[in-house]
């Protein structure tokens, strides 16, 4: 255990709503790790000044949210795997000598989700992955090292879904997964596991596919969370699959940075069901 408070926090713009203060202290509080995470609202130009007078204050990392993800892994002198290949971090590690490491758990959150509080496994099956923007990005190279059998890339723009499916054909070659690219409409096959990483819920849209994607029993997943989440998850239950918001996702992605900063791995399960307890009484 570490003896001194450190300083963490989470920047984004905006960033009042965010939950990952609370998540943090929680993690801290059960795992006896002495910390202290804030939030930081950024100027939408000022985001490299923010993170130098941050560690100035004697931070020792931060979250990144929207729309710093891609400045965070700009601005980093290490990147991990993961944020090489989303071209986005998450999470930045502030060193005593100035350097900056970058990872993105963002698919490490959404794998721990599914797979350990869904309970639904993600190796053997087809995953639809709607999106290719830095969402979708940040989750795809987790997702293929689950080794599914097949996954496919729906996108508006048909080039940015094979844009993304080229910078990871690598790792679908060597998990054995299929993996194809495809625009939204129309998508001639069914899956088991449909990933919305798209804001079509903000735009109140439901789902920006049809729901023959969905297999009997498959597991429709919106990486928002909240009311940002509901258009699409009423989309997949009242076409009889099982919908779950991104809210375990925020929790997951926090533990794997919280380990990666303090070497500890908080128990997120826990954290989560105090988190919905928490919004469902309107806290």
């Amino acid at each position: 255990m570490n003896t001194s408070n450190d300083l963490y926090c989470v920047m984004g713009n905006p960033i009042a709503h965010s939950r990952s203060p609370w998540i943090h202290a929680r993690f801290a509080a059960l795992t006896g790790e002495p910390l202290h995470y804030e939030r930081e609202l950024v100027a939408l130009d000022g985001f490299a000044d923010a993170v130098r007078a941050f560690a100035a204050r004697g931070g020792r990392g931060c979250n990144v949210t929207v729309p710093f993800k891609l400045d965070a892994a700009q601005l980093a002198t290490e990147h991990s795997e993961r944020v090489r290949l989303a071209g986005a971090a998450n999470t930045l590690t502030l060193h005593a000598d100035g350097r900056i490491s970058a990872d993105n758990t963002d698919g490490l959150g959404i794998v721990a989700d599914i797979t350990r509080n869904a309970h639904v496994p993600i190796a053997g099956r087809d995953v639809l992955l709607i999106g290719a923007g830095g969402a979708a990005a940040g989750v795809l190279g987790p997702l293929l090292r689950e080794r599914p059998r097949r996954v496919v890339i729906a996108n508006r723009t048909l080039a940015k879904a094979d844009h993304l499916a080229q910078a990871h054909a690598a790792i679908a070659a060597e998990t054995g997964t299929a993996l194809h690219s495809s625009a939204l409409q129309p998508i001639d096959a069914d899956f088991d596991i449909v990933i919305n990483g798209t804001a079509s819920s903000l735009a109140g849209a439901g789902s920006p596919v049809a729901s023959s994607v969905l297999r009997k029993g498959a597991l429709a997943y919106d990486m928002m969370y909240g009311a940002a989440a509901q258009e699409f998850m009423d989309w997949a239950t009242a076409h009889h699959a099982t919908a779950r918001d991104g809210l375990g996702m925020l929790v997951e992605q926090a533990a794997a940075s919280f380990e990666i900063w303090r070497g500890v791995r908080p128990p997120a399960a826990q954290v989560l069901a105090e988190l919905r307890s928490e919004l469902a009484a309107g806290r």
